[in-house]
């Protein structure tokens, strides 16, 4: 089993993930990053390449898909927190994010998931 990152540790490697749009969850011993693709196919694409990676290292993001935008959180569930491979998979997924044009993430992320669509409310 992956052995958790200490508070050190974890204050020694997420700020440079900080800088390249991962952020914590306050209520949880994980981080998220929120994609936005230039469209559904390129985020579905990159979903499927990120997949390959995940079932090969037998460690799986959890994620959320609504068009062009791909919310990420990590954390390793048996280990109970954040451990190296939730790092290494952080900087894959954005290895292979960059091979798609105009990708970019979500800045606020205390927001939820930002593609509505243009679709209004339901009430």
């Amino acid at each position: 089993m992956a052995e958790l990152l200490s508070e050190t540790e974890r204050n020694e490697i997420l700020p440079d993930l900080g800088k390249v749009g991962w952020g914590g969850i306050p209520e949880r011993i994980a981080i998220r990053k929120v994609y936005v693709f230039g469209n559904f196919v390129d985020a579905w694409g990159w979903m499927s390449m990120v997949a390959l990676h995940c079932e090969k290292a037998n460690h799986h993001p959890e994620w959320l898909n609504v068009y062009r935008t791909v919310d990420v959180t990590l954390t390793t569930h048996d280990a109970g927190g954040l451990t190296d491979l939730d790092i290494k998979l952080a900087k894959k997924m954005d290895e292979l994010a960059g091979r798609f044009p105009n990708v970019t993430h979500q800045e606020d992320l205390a927001e939820p998931i930002a593609c509505l669509c243009g679709v209004p409310d339901a009430h």
